[in-house]
């Protein structure tokens, strides 16, 4: 789920908000790091770019992740573990949980925690309501990206997204300094 505070969609200096439905257990969302990146370098802190969970039945170990990915959120390494974890989305699908410890530790973080987060399920919630937020806005796979009120589905075909989302992000901030 988005880690930053809402922004007042009005204010002249807002960064225009891209929100991302992934599946951290979704190859084609690891593909989509590097348009993230070069998104993120074209834009810096114009754009913010919001990890919004969407775990797809399929991937059977998709929910855990996405718990894990808010344990990392919280621990302050959320985009880092997200990025780690699924340049091993294969591994994740065979392995499992051990999986998503393994890249808390190699980054770091308290895998303690981790393991306790995912045994208490006190992140299920974001997950939830982002999974329902996904479902509500007609998200069918992933990567989903929704910019601008715009929703942008690169489940079948990521060719050309990322040029639309900076067509869409340039019309959004000119639009701020009219």
């Amino acid at each position: 789920m988005s880690h930053t505070p809402p922004l007042d969609a009005a204010a002249p200096d807002s960064p225009v908000v891209l929100d991302v439905w992934c599946d951290l257990q979704c190859p084609d969302c690891h593909t989509a790091l590097t348009d993230l990146a070069a998104l993120r370098a074209r834009y810096g802190d114009r754009l913010d770019v919001r990890l919004r969970h969407f775990p797809l039945e399929k991937n059977a170990h998709a929910y855990d992740a996405a718990q894990a990915a808010e344990e990392a959120f919280e621990q302050g390494r959320g985009w880092e573990y997200v990025t780690a974890l699924l340049a091993r989305t294969q591994e994740l699908g065979s392995r499992g949980k051990p999986v998503l410890i393994e890249v808390a530790g190699e980054l770091g973080l308290d895998t303690e925690e981790f393991d306790t987060a995912l045994i208490d399920g006190r992140h299920m919630l974001i997950v939830d309501a982002d999974q329902a937020e996904g479902k509500a806005i007609k998200a069918k796979g992933t990567p989903t990206y929704e910019i601008g009120g715009q929703l942008l589905d690169g489940s079948k075909d990521q060719s050309g997204l990322r040029e639309r989302i900076e067509e869409i992000a340039d019309g959004l901030l000119a639009g701020q300094r009219a």
